[in-house]
């Protein structure tokens, strides 16, 4: 499992910066109320003249000075030069440096970002942002599962993203160089989420060309658009009204089974469905259902699939596993992924 969080410092950092910042305009406002206040009390001059003598004076500007000064004045002004000039100073000179520091580290976040991005291995992609974007990535996140976010959208990229450590990219994700900068040469999976039904096609029919084997799946509106979609490449379409609609007939229907399964995927760890292919290295192959590990690991094999045949489900305990079967297995997460791993380091393994 590979999670994503963010290093333990990132938020603090990112807390003592903006308490640097308060401090250094707190310091600057503090300086020239002071000052102002002082000038007006002295000289009895206006609001304004008493401001703008203090900014020329505390700046240095060697404007003319648009309140005459008796004694008291000159001397609070010598006084306040000794004293002030240095603070004024110091804050200015403060402030240039914070903000050069928080270019300087937007830039190596960036960097550090695309290179966490360039080492990922069967991660996923998420093209868009949005309120079934973000779902998508809380749902993946929750899993411990890798993936990096598409969107043209960097305010809310970064209030979404930064908090929990989500990799993310700024970009069309209909373009070439996006994709190719999110890994996905590498990717094991990308979901169009985008709003837009065109802009799917377009995320669909650029990463189809990019990679021909990943799996793709994309949001549609209607039945119509999930058509175009799918004949632009994706593997699967989702309509939200649709599954949104069945699901509600289901609760109605087996209001009880919706509740135990809700509830369940939402406990500990949750439950997930995953389907794992059978090679020729794999351990479990040439076994018969009942000779293998699975049941002690954990997981209830739902259902087998071989080519060109219909799936058995429930498959009897006498079935055994070929090449190029495909295993439906169900249970927790965990196992479900230490499983995915075991299988993965099976596929590995040389002739």
């Amino acid at each position: 499992m590979h999670f994503q969080k963010s290093p333990p410092s990132n938020r603090s950092k990112q807390k003592h910066s903006a308490l640097q910042f308060l401090r250094i305009m707190s310091l600057l406002i503090g300086f020239t109320i002071f000052g102002t206040v002082g000038i007006r009390l002295i000289e009895r001059a206006s609001w304004l003249d008493s401001l703008f003598m203090i900014v020329i004076t505390a700046t240095t500007v060697g404007y003319e000075d648009p309140v005459s000064l008796s004694d008291n004045g000159k001397i609070f002004i010598i006084f306040y030069l000794m004293f002030g000039l240095g603070i004024f100073t110091y804050s200015v000179s403060q402030l240039g440096q914070w903000i050069v520091r928080q270019q300087m580290s937007s830039m190596l976040e960036k960097r550090r970002m695309q290179k966490s991005i360039s080492n990922l291995k069967n991660h996923y992609i998420v093209c868009g942002i949005g309120r079934m974007g973000k779902t998508i990535c809380e749902y993946l996140y929750e899993r411990g599962e890798s993936f990096v976010v598409i969107d043209n959208d960097e305010e809310r990229l970064e209030s979404l993203c930064e908090a929990d450590g989500w990799l993310y990219i700024f970009g069309d994700a209909t373009d070439d160089s996006t994709l190719k900068k999110a890994g996905i040469d590498h990717a094991k999976s990308l979901a169009a989420a985008l709003p837009s039904d065109a802009d799917n096609v377009y995320v669909v029919l650029t990463a189809r060309m990019l990679n021909s084997t990943f799996q793709i799946v994309a949001r549609a509106s209607d039945d119509k658009a999930g058509e175009k979609i799918k004949h632009a490449g994706a593997t699967r379409v989702v309509s939200p009204f649709r599954s949104g609609a069945v699901k509600i007939a289901r609760f109605m229907i087996h209001p009880a089974v919706e509740d135990f399964v809700e509830v369940a995927s939402k406990s500990i760890g949750g439950f997930q469905v995953a389907d794992l292919h059978i090679t020729e290295h794999n351990p479990h192959c040439g076994k018969k259902l009942s000779e293998t590990d699975f049941s002690s690991k954990g997981l209830m094999i739902i259902g087998i699939c071989r080519p060109g045949q219909e799936p058995q489900m429930p498959p009897p305990s006498s079935a055994i596993l070929n090449v190029d079967d495909t295993v439906y297995a169900l249970g927790s997460a965990t196992a479900i992924n230490q499983m995915i791993e075991e299988f993965n380091a099976d596929q590995q393994t040389p002739v």
